[in-house]
């Protein structure tokens, strides 16, 4: 059994990390939202791989999303909301922030040293916050469902794009899971890497799917790291897979856990309360390696 923890906490999880080893699915496409313009892909300041702070918890964004009503909302993972250890794994338990939490997109690393504010944002959804909520009892679901959704405030949302920096996509949603052996790629901005872009955009290969559907374990290179909690994760098709929501400990020294979007989304448009709530796909086309 995997041994997981959340990627919340940055100097601990750095220590543990310089001593850690370091087909194509079915996919299904977002509807048409109202939304019909975007800030362009080279501009935009708010996008998949931004910076996300919440009071002082660093993590970054995974897909942009909508609820046809013009509104705009960005994805992280629920955990960087949580007010706990980064051992605290279990939604169904673990202690949050609440809903209304004020949250910051920043570029260039800590608002508090280098880093440039360029927009902000509201909680409006925390899967934690719902199961609990809600007396969610199933395991998988309890360990794996990580999504939080952050509204974009109104004056910030012509600064949207919701393409994958690098890779682009994505152009549907992976509905099937993956196999060992299937590429997957991903794109951190983690401050522990001090700036340095080149490190961001991950390309590694999927362990395959586990529990129930809700997890994909994976190897990139270079690993996620803390800071990089809730990116986005692509198949090899460019559909969307998951968000990065652990480190494993043991057995994987240096894998990581991927929740799958696929299952979050799915809870999410039916418990969140927020109407026809969509994965928006990137203006981008999809660009994997040669």
């Amino acid at each position: 059994m995997r041994t997981p923890t959340k990627l919340l906490t940055l100097a601990a999880a750095a220590g543990l990390l310089a001593a850690a080893a370091t087909s194509a699915p079915a996919s299904a496409s977002p509807r048409k939202h109202a939304r019909t313009t975007w800030a362009p892909a080279a501009t935009a300041t708010i996008h998949p791989g931004v910076q996300m702070y919440t009071e002082g918890a660093q993590c970054t964004a995974n897909f942009v999303y909508t609820d046809g009503s013009g509104r705009t909302y960005v994805g992280y993972a629920a955990h960087c909301a949580g007010t706990g250890e980064a051992t605290d794994t279990d939604g169904c338990q673990a202690a949050s922030l609440p809903l209304g939490t004020k949250v910051d997109f920043v570029q260039g690393g800590s608002p508090v040293t280098d880093g440039t504010r360029v927009g902000g944002g509201t909680l409006v959804y925390s899967s934690w916050l719902t199961m609990q909520q809600r007396g969610e009892t199933d395991a998988d679901t309890c360990a794996y469902n990580d999504l939080a959704l952050v509204k974009v405030n109104a004056a910030d949302a012509g600064k949207v794009n919701p393409s994958i920096p690098f890779w682009g996509g994505p152009v549907g949603i992976n509905t099937s899971g993956t196999a060992a052996g299937d590429t997957v790629h991903s794109y951190g901005s983690s401050s522990l890497r001090a700036g340095v872009e080149a490190l961001s955009p991950k390309q590694g290969t999927s362990l395959g799917t586990e529990a129930g559907g809700w997890s994909h374990p994976v190897y990139t290179v270079t690993p996620g790291v803390p800071g990089d909690s809730g990116s986005a994760f692509l198949d090899a098709e460019g559909n969307a897979l998951g968000t990065l929501s652990t480190l494993a400990i043991a057995p994987l020294a240096g894998s990581n856990g991927v929740g799958d979007i696929a299952h979050e989304l799915a809870y999410a448009k039916a418990r969140s309360g927020i109407g026809r709530l969509r994965l928006v796909r990137g203006t981008e086309p999809f660009s994997p390696l040669p």
